[in-house]
């Protein structure tokens, strides 16, 4: 069985969410809900925060979480994981970017992004059913098309595919037709190191989604779809909603037992 290393990327610097791996949830550091979840999905062999923060680096340590200092000149989540799979010297055989912004990150999605990887694909993630209109059009959530076998088509901020009538006007929105990009990604390691190798590509900065890169050279992701996945938190606005379902959920004075029996059995 190939060994998995898994990946937290968390940049202090953000543009919609000043300080975020630092912000608080229920009174902790974002990044330590990311982390204490990921540390308990036991396919992962090993699981490192990568940061360019000395001060999100040592809230980490003093948590217990192992933490590489990586450069601040990186660009992409991407890059920052290959230089901490690089520095390990290829003992990880596959290696996933957990995403530093999804405190409700789910084990069988992880999983499901590991299986494509497994499966033959050079870099794995996951989708789910759009849930509405609004959220088809929104371009903050990413999009994605995929092949009968899985193979990502494409990714897109826009409503893909383009729901059209016989005349050319839009169909209205329908249940099952768009999927939501969730983000997480694993990789082979020697696919990650040719994703980090290729410049930007022009679809990369016209939509702003790294993977198009990938796409663009001739890597092939494949897209295992999930029931559901927890959005990330990317605003103020997301966080606050992210607080009130960890309550709704039993976190917080006088519920955390009973929140971590019933949310993350079959985590540990």
């Amino acid at each position: 069985m190939s060994r998995v290393l898994g990946v937290i990327p968390a940049r202090l610097g953000s543009s919609r969410l000043p300080r975020k791996p630092l912000q608080p949830l229920l009174g902790k550091p974002l990044i330590l809900w990311v982390w204490e979840r990921a540390r308990r999905m036991d396919f992962l062999h090993r699981v490192v925060v990568a940061t360019d923060s000395d001060e999100v680096a040592e809230v980490c340590r003093e948590a217990g979480a192992e933490v590489f200092l990586t450069s601040s000149r990186h660009a992409t989540g991407s890059d920052r994981v290959w230089e901490v799979a690089e520095r390990l010297a290829d003992s990880f055989d596959v290696v996933v970017n957990v995403q530093g912004d999804e405190p409700l990150v789910a084990p069988d999605t992880v999983r499901a992004a590991v299986a494509m990887v497994r499966s033959g694909f050079d870099a794995g993630t996951c989708a789910t059913a759009v849930r509405d209109a609004e959220e088809c059009r929104d371009p903050s959530v990413v999009k994605v098309v995929r092949a009968g076998n899985g193979r990502a088509l494409y990714f897109s901020r826009a409503p893909i595919p383009y729901g059209h009538d016989r005349t050319g006007g839009p169909r209205p929105w329908r249940p099952g037709r768009h999927l939501r990009h969730v983000g997480i990604y694993a990789y082979g390691s020697e696919a990650l190191e040719r994703w980090v190798a290729f410049d930007r590509s022009a679809l990369e900065v016209e939509e702003g989604l790294e993977q198009l890169r990938a796409l663009e050279n001739g890597m092939r992701i494949g897209v295992a779809l999930v029931a559901e996945a927890a959005a990330g938190v990317d605003t103020p606005q997301d966080l606050a909603r992210m607080e009130r379902r960890l309550r709704a959920m039993g976190y917080g004075p006088g519920g955390v037992r009973a929140a971590i029996r019933n949310e993350t059995a079959g985590v540990a």
